[in-house]
């Protein structure tokens, strides 16, 4: 029986960061599934290190969502993948993201969350109290708010739990997330 994983994300969504996981899950035979606030279009964005003091944004790429946050049953699903970029910031607020992001915890299901990814997970603070992860620098605020510790790692594996910096970390990132998936 093949897998399927879900991708949570919306628009300013980084680039890499969907479409890595998304065509590499795929070349693996794991069935995608694409959730938003709304099925829609997506607009990707591109972010790199150009000499500021942070990263610089541009348009990236259009992705198409295949089903609504109300949609989504995540019993349905083996996996989740939350990528980064500045969508978090405001899926974080949909009323159905924080059941789904809980079922995949409270189940032991592989989830992976890249970059900013972890302001996603600030809305279920009680299922990542305790734990270790890694985001993005900017994030790590955020991160031990949710009284989780941060950890000054690329890439961080911790029980079903698989985190990364950012997009260059995605080879390792993908290849620890398929390891969880694969039982």
């Amino acid at each position: 029986m093949s897998k399927h994983v879900l991708i949570v994300s919306g628009d300013a969504v980084e680039a890499l960061e969907i479409y890595y996981p998304y065509f590499r899950l795929q070349e693996a035979g794991v069935e995608v599934t694409i959730a938003s606030p709304e099925k829609k279009k997506l607009q990707t964005v591109v972010h790199d290190f150009t000499g500021w003091d942070t990263y610089e944004e541009k348009q990236g790429y259009f992705i198409e969502s295949d089903i609504s946050f109300e949609e989504v049953n995540p019993a349905d699903y083996d996996g989740l993948i939350i990528p980064g970029g500045r969508a978090p910031e405001y899926i974080r607020l949909n009323e159905h993201l924080p059941g789904i992001v809980r079922h995949f915890f409270e189940n032991q299901k592989p989830v992976g969350a890249i970059c900013h990814a972890s302001q996603v997970l600030e809305v279920v603070p009680d299922v990542m109290a305790g734990r270790e992860m890694t985001a993005y620098i900017a994030c790590k605020p955020s991160v031990e708010r949710m009284g989780a510790t941060y950890v000054e790692q690329p890439l961080h594996v911790e029980g079903n739990l698989v985190s990364g910096h950012a997009w260059p970390d995605l080879p390792g990132f993908m290849r620890e997330f398929l390891t969880l998936l694969q039982p």
